[in-house]
């Protein structure tokens, strides 16, 4: 057996600074593989747009692969993190080995029991699936979503799997790898559309990319495995569920799995809704996900997983650990906030920009952009409040309490699933749009219920770990010059009515980005000011050269 494992020198007492680059650092890599891995996936959906538009083939797949997704998001990445990081990052900072090791074993042996009966059971039930899932769905449509449920189900499998190795990797602070493999996933999908969309119809097409999307599950598991196990060393065989530490991380993966299982029943909600909306809504509202996802991913994600090991890994009195939480937790919310509220304004004034850009070609038209714009529209609501509290469920999860953000989840879900109802189908008709608009009634409703969770979320660690949140000062200047660069970006693409949707986004977006940043400097934005001299160093040893 190895005599070491590897720690980090990033464990540090409370008060302390991080040793080695710190957060910002940390950040960066889950950021840039994060980026990676969603501007790859938004070539994938760029090329699926192409081939599928807003056809029935495109619903079918799109909600074929959200039933699978179920059990990597119940069972994978954000679960298994808030669960396995906090006690397997205190046993690395405190040198226990021996008990990290056993951890680290019995939550692979236990995950991979679990998920392979899971998976045989997703397969056989899929039929039954569907009925729950999307009922509005008949016919061939229904059928072919059948099959591709039962062929994406093993992918789905893999990809819990590679949740383990994402653990080990970021507890040991090595962030980059497992953020950007899903780079190789996305690959192989769109060679396979690529490589077979223009010689077949789109039903065969949907098969044969969801069994490239099983084929590049494995290949970031794969590539993702070996690294993590010569972190962790030889690992001793078994379930290990005598031990207290493995014991653990179960009962608090538990209350975590809900939480999550709350939330993928009211995305499963608001897609039961979309299914009995006119051709095309089911898919629209993926499309306007990918894009709302992308800067919850990279500013959120990427803030809240560096965080997550930093902050399980703190020593010492409560007090201590209070004020420790306390700062690296109002440092993530002011560096996700900086990038946040110009995203969500730019979604809202200049999101037609963006989805065209992205998704139009082939199938995929103006009018379907303007679709998508109207759908991320409604998501801009809730943008600022998911994203922060991610980093607040965080800052729990070090705390070990995993049942506080599990309650607010479901009263988060309960409210935007009744709220999503009568916006969907009830508010159309009460103010006279067509009834296709009922989507964005949808995502309307989930920012609403995201505002209330996070007011709880943000009101109970309050009284934990003292106050917390964001300057109203610096929300104002954020909002500020996002608006006045909005303005500006909104002038241009008026003016540059007619132009290609790529060049148009590069001007308008790049006018839109840099207006944003000079603006928050102005406004003494200690975040704009920052970066401003970083670039100007940068610039200076470049010019030194």
């Amino acid at each position: 057996m190895s005599s070491s494992l590897p720690v980090e020198p990033g464990t540090c007492e409370p008060g302390e600074k991080p040793a080695g680059a710190g957060e910002g650092r940390a950040a960066f890599l889950v950021g840039a593989g994060i980026f990676l891995s969603r501007i790859a996936g938004l070539v994938r959906d760029r090329v699926f747009a192409h081939f599928f538009g807003s056809s029935d083939a495109a619903d079918a797949f799109k909600a074929a692969f959200r039933i699978p997704n179920l059990l990597q998001n119940l069972f994978g990445e954000g679960t298994l993190s808030a669960s396995f990081i906090p006690v397997y990052a205190r046993l690395a900072a405190e040198k226990n080995l021996e008990e990290a090791r056993r951890v680290a074993a019995g939550v692979a042996a236990s995950l991979a029991l679990v998920v392979s009966v899971l998976v045989a059971l997703g397969v056989s039930l899929a039929p039954w699936l569907i009925a729950g899932i999307a009922p509005g769905f008949t016919g061939e449509k229904r059928e072919l979503t059948v099959r591709l449920v039962q062929i994406l189900f093993p992918g789905a499998g893999l990809l819990v799997c590679s949740a383990w190795c994402l653990g080990i990797l970021n507890s040991h602070r090595r962030f980059f790898l497992s953020y950007a493999a899903p780079v190789l996933w996305n690959i192989v999908m769109i060679a396979a559309l690529l490589a077979f969309g223009s010689r077949r119809g789109q039903f065969p097409l949907a098969a044969t990319l969801a069994w490239a999307s099983v084929l590049g599950s494995a290949i970031q598991f794969g590539v993702q495995l070996p690294g993590a196990l010569r972190l962790v060393g030889r690992l001793p065989a078994g379930l290990h569920w005598a031990q207290a530490s493995v014991r653990t991380v179960m009962r608090n993966f538990v209350p975590v799995a809900i939480g999550r299982g709350v939330m993928q029943i009211s995305a499963f909600v608001d897609e039961i809704i979309a299914s009995l909306l006119p051709t095309g809504a089911f898919a629209a509202l993926s499309y306007a996900q990918t894009l709302y996802m992308l800067p919850v991913s990279l500013f959120g994600m990427a803030v809240s997983a560096s965080e997550l090991p930093a902050m399980s890994s703190a020593r010492g009195g409560e007090q201590e650990i209070a004020g420790y939480l306390n700062r690296r937790l109002n440092g993530g919310l002011r560096r996700i906030a900086f990038f946040i509220v110009p995203s969500a304004v730019a979604f809202l004034a200049l999101g037609d920009v963006v989805a065209a850009a992205i998704y139009q070609t082939g199938r995929f038209t103006q009018r379907d952009a303007l679709y998508v714009w109207g759908v991320l529209a409604g998501a801009t609501v809730g943008l600022l409040a998911s994203t922060l509290g991610r980093l607040y469920s965080s800052t729990y999860y070090a705390l070990r309490d995993t049942r506080t953000p599990l309650r607010y989840a479901i009263l988060r879900v309960v409210l935007s699933g009744a709220l999503g109802y009568v916006f969907a189908l009830c508010l159309p008709g009460w103010i006279g749009v067509p009834v296709r608009w009922g989507v964005a009634g949808l995502t309307l409703s989930s920012g609403i219920g995201a505002w209330v969770e996070l007011s709880l979320l943000r009101r109970t660690l309050n009284r934990r770990i003292g106050r917390t949140g964001l300057p109203p000062e610096l929300l104002l200047g954020l909002g500020a010059a996002a608006a006045a660069g909005a303005a500006l970006g909104f002038g241009l693409k008026l003016l540059l009515q007619g132009w290609h949707p790529i060049p148009l986004a590069v001007l308008v977006l790049g006018l839109y980005g840099v207006s944003y940043f000079a603006l928050a400097a102005l406004f003494r934005v200690t975040e704009a000011q920052g970066l401003l001299r970083q670039a100007g160093r940068v610039i200076g040893r470049l010019a030194a050269r």
